[in-house]
């Protein structure tokens, strides 16, 4: 593959080498996937929630893409991509604050993140009407939105193949090669257009889901 800068199968305990796991979640790979789970009752709400990082870090320009196969909702998946901590540190600068699930530890805490969550199945209204949203952080800004493709986990026939693309702070997404949204950056809200920085994969108990062939490759949009 072309420009391939990081490419991970996903598909057994060696592949988690250096991993990050924060919050109660668990790996397992049943079916040579990663799939990942809460250990903890969701009735503990946001403290029953998890965040897997990869320990690569990544420049600008950028295609991230995987395949996921939601197994059991309701719940909610999400990607954080271009995620630092604020001030030039690393996401696990010794200084950093602590994080442990909860959301607002990841969307106004000191991390610096833009954060796409794609598989809303959580509550009534996210079941009601299928969204994928864009936010940036630190703040709970929501820039973009586009339409969710992907049906409930009892009719879902997966892999689906999502992508996230970013160049100089224009992020487009897309499931299956269907583009869901394109946004640029302006350096606001939540201050200048962010570069760099690690990738991590969270989920909302109860969701079950499997991931697979992680890849990072090269991208910049055909026309500026």
């Amino acid at each position: 593959m072309a420009d391939l800068l990081y490419q991970n199968p996903l598909g057994s305990p060696s592949d988690l080498e250096g991993f990050s796991m924060e919050g109660p979640g668990v790996t397992s790979f049943p079916q040579g996937r990663l799939r990942l789970e809460s250990t903890a009752d969701p009735a503990a709400g946001q403290a029953a929630n998890l965040v897997l990082w990869c320990p690569e870090e990544f420049g600008d320009g950028i295609e991230i893409s995987w395949d996921f196969h939601p197994l059991h909702e309701p719940g909610l998946a999400i990607l954080f991509f271009h995620a630092a901590g604020s001030g030039g540190r690393d996401l696990f600068d010794a200084s950093m604050a602590a994080r442990t699930g909860p959301y607002d530890q990841y969307h106004s805490s000191d991390v610096e993140t833009y954060h796409v969550s794609y598989f809303r199945r959580m509550w009534p209204t996210e079941r009601r009407f299928h969204t994928c949203n864009l936010r940036k952080s630190p703040g709970f800004h929501l820039v973009a939105q586009g339409a969710d493709p992907l049906p409930a986990a009892l009719d879902a026939d997966p892999p689906y193949r999502v992508a996230v693309r970013v160049f100089d702070g224009r992020v487009d997404f897309a499931i299956d090669d269907l583009t869901l949204f394109s946004w640029q950056d302006a350096d606001a809200p939540g201050g200048p257009r962010l570069r760099g920085g690690r990738i991590g994969f969270r989920q909302m108990a109860p969701l079950v889901a499997e991931y697979a062939n992680l890849t990072v490759t090269r991208w910049a949009p055909a026309q500026r």
